[in-house]
């Protein structure tokens, strides 16, 4: 005799109480604990240069704060970006569901707390560049590094002395990676 555990699906996720940080990975929910202060500061000072940039550019959206993004659907899969940028092209005129983004942003970026295991950061990565997003950032606050993932490319290790460039995902957008760590 089997046993089957039902599915959540990205709707029941959404409707959940907020009382918790979670992810749906296909269709099971994951729950996180908070973010401790390090993450939360790396989190800000790397949205901040972000957003000044995409917004005196007018080139789109950026979101934080674990917005939700539904990267695949039967099972569906909600990950919560830490910084996320979406181009001006791929936004509605309404700007957008009240939920959660129906696919990949061009730019996610996973800020690593103490408590992320490797396996759990590359699943993430793995599932962002799946689901269509054009670059993965991974910073990890301990060695101070930023790892640059594009799909069919080997990652690339940013060091304090490096400087991030972008390219053609958000348009002019560089920093040094020194910066985020102030």
């Amino acid at each position: 005799m089997s046993t089957s555990t039902r599915h959540v699906t990205a709707d029941e996720l959404f409707a959940m109480p907020n009382n918790a940080r979670r992810e749906l990975v296909r269709g099971e929910v994951r729950e996180m604990a908070p973010a401790g202060f390090n993450h939360g500061d790396v989190t800000n000072r790397f949205a901040y240069l972000l957003s000044r940039h995409v917004y005196d550019n007018d080139l789109g959206k950026v979101s934080a704060a674990e917005t939700g993004f539904r990267l695949q659907k039967d099972p569906d899969t909600v990950r919560g970006a830490d910084v996320a940028f979406i181009a001006k092209a791929r936004i509605p005129k309404n700007g957008g569901p009240a939920g959660f983004w129906p696919g990949a942003p061009d730019l996610a970026v996973e800020v690593v707390s103490p408590g992320d295991t490797l396996e759990e950061v590359e699943d993430k990565v793995d599932d962002y560049l799946s689901a269509g997003a054009r670059m993965v950032l991974v910073i990890t606050p301990r060695r101070k590094t930023l790892t640059v993932h594009r799909s069919g490319a080997n990652p690339v290790i940013l060091r304090e002395g490096d400087v991030l460039d972008t390219g053609d995902v958000v348009p002019g957008f560089r920093c040094s990676v020194a910066d985020i760590f102030i």
